[in-house]
């Protein structure tokens, strides 16, 4: 078989989009969910489009993932702790310094950029390696924007649309270096988690831009480790 970074699948990328762009519709356009209350069921349901679609075009064009769970890391618990744990601990203690709760939401989150990315970075962004990587970027971003399904011309819309351009190009760098979900999920969901924050204190902010800091510090430092190993588990 062809390496899927040698040519772009047209095929594969049109099944991957109709089904992600369908379960999106379904999930977040109708009533569908009219009967399953907010909360962790509820948010993993209207993100899980990307990964099952995804999941589909894998097996039903026999593509092998360039993303994995855990990447290059050979060691599986530090990747957990620093980008699934850190936050979570960190925004749990926060809310419940200020409200008496441990927030809970922060693991619906990462779950959720999970999903996404399986999608996002784990098939279309290797499905369009061919490409020039500003073109790759771009076209990720659009697909990711159109895949939110908001259309209204809005200056709210075109800031989405410029972060969500800058996040395609950052968490390119990540996929690029890391070859890992976990870390993808992390990144994809620090703004999520920001956004999704009843009380968006400066205690807060500082945290996350504090955590956000120790993962490119730990990206920049272990990568004399991890791009070796990258080297050997994903030729180029």
């Amino acid at each position: 078989m062809t390496p899927q970074k040698d040519k772009i699948r047209v095929g594969a990328i049109v099944t991957f989009y109709v089904i992600a762009i369908a379960l999106r519709y379904a999930t977040n356009k109708t009533s569908l969910l009219q009967y399953i209350p907010t909360g962790f069921l509820k948010i993993i349901i209207q993100g899980i489009g990307p990964a099952i679609a995804a999941l589909i075009v894998f097996l039903a064009f026999r593509i092998k993932p360039t993303q994995t769970l855990w990447g290059n890391y050979s060691n599986k618990i530090v990747p957990v702790l620093l980008f699934w744990g850190l936050p979570f601990l960190a925004v749990g203690i926060i809310t419940w310094i200020y409200k008496g709760t441990f927030n809970t939401v922060t693991f619906s989150i990462l779950i959720y950029g999970l999903l996404e990315e399986m999608g996002w970075r784990g098939f279309l962004q290797p499905a369009l390696s061919s490409l020039p990587k500003f073109a790759n970027i771009f076209i990720v971003a659009v697909l990711w924007f159109i895949w939110h399904l908001n259309f209204e011309l809005s200056s709210a819309n075109l800031s989405f649309f410029l972060i969500l351009l800058f996040s395609s190009w950052g968490l390119y760098a990540v996929a690029d270096k890391t070859h890992s979900l976990i870390a993808l999920s992390a990144f994809h969901a620090i703004y999520d988690i920001y956004s999704a924050a009843d009380n968006k204190s400066p205690v807060l902010s500082v945290t996350l831009i504090a955590i956000f800091c120790i993962w490119i510090g730990y990206l920049v430092y272990t990568k004399k480790v991890i791009t070796p190993v990258a080297s050997k588990l994903y030729p180029h």
